[in-house]
């Protein structure tokens, strides 16, 4: 197996309405007072007993705006719903998943860098093939990818990948045309810097030994992220291991 260069995851708190219910005493006159006046005067108190009815009777509506009131808050449910609706898609990144490779049709260049200076060196080999492929019109058919065939403490050999559609002409000494690596590997992500991949390869190897899978002497980084656009901290790469 390749040794792999790089080393080293309110409380709610329940709301109490309180009512308070006012009781108020009405002062009435004395009738006697009202008795010093002569017995005609006495069908008065019964036209005031008329309108205490008909005041009786305003309160009742009154009490119907009470549910329509209580019917408003009702749709303020709904709210809590909507907030929930970001949780699914908080996914997380495979690790280790097992998947085939399919063969592509790709335009490479080979390639050799010391570890010191390795993302420079593959950013270059990516805008060599860009540089080829746009003088030609040739589109992307896929992600850009580096395929390592060997590593040492020093640096390693690599082929710069980019999938394509149609052959180009006139390719350069060190460019050729080639299919990328096909069958069964295990994939897993990288978010962040390529010197940061340490990490990320550390716990590859820790995950190949738990499981005690052999993995062939190569490897796949598959860019998701342009390298020659995005910041180096901010790329995110699929990493691919064939096993044997």
């Amino acid at each position: 197996m390749i040794a792999f260069r790089r080393l080293a995851l309110a409380a709610l708190i329940p709301a109490a309405a309180l009512s308070f219910g006012l009781s108020g005493a009405l002062a009435q006159s004395p009738a006697p007072a009202a008795s010093a006046s002569p017995s005609p005067t006495s069908p008065e108190p019964a036209a005031s007993a008329s309108p205490s009815p008909a005041a009786s009777a305003s309160p009742a509506p009154a009490a119907s705006p009470a549910p329509a009131a209580s019917a408003s808050p009702g749709p303020a449910a709904p709210p809590p719903a909507v907030a929930a609706t970001p949780a699914p898609v908080q996914t997380a990144d495979p690790f280790g998943l097992e998947t085939t490779l399919e063969p592509k049709k790709v335009v490479m260049v080979k390639g050799t860098a010391n570890w010191d200076s390795a993302f420079d060196t593959l950013v270059d080999a990516f805008k060599a093939l860009n540089t080829l492929l746009d003088k030609q019109g040739i589109k992307h058919a896929g992600n850009a990818m580096i395929v390592y065939t060997s590593t040492d403490d020093t640096g390693f050999t690599f082929l710069a990948e980019i999938p394509v559609d149609q052959d180009p002409q006139k390719l350069p000494k060190d460019m050729s045309i080639g299919k990328s690596p096909e069958g069964k590997a295990l994939k897993f992500v990288h978010r962040g810097s390529y010197d940061n991949m340490d990490n990320t390869y550390e716990a590859i190897t820790n995950h190949l030994d738990d499981k005690r899978l052999e993995a062939k002497d190569t490897f796949i980084e598959e860019y998701l992220t342009d390298p020659l656009k995005t910041a180096e901290d901010k790329l995110v790469i699929n990493v691919f291991v064939p096993l044997k």
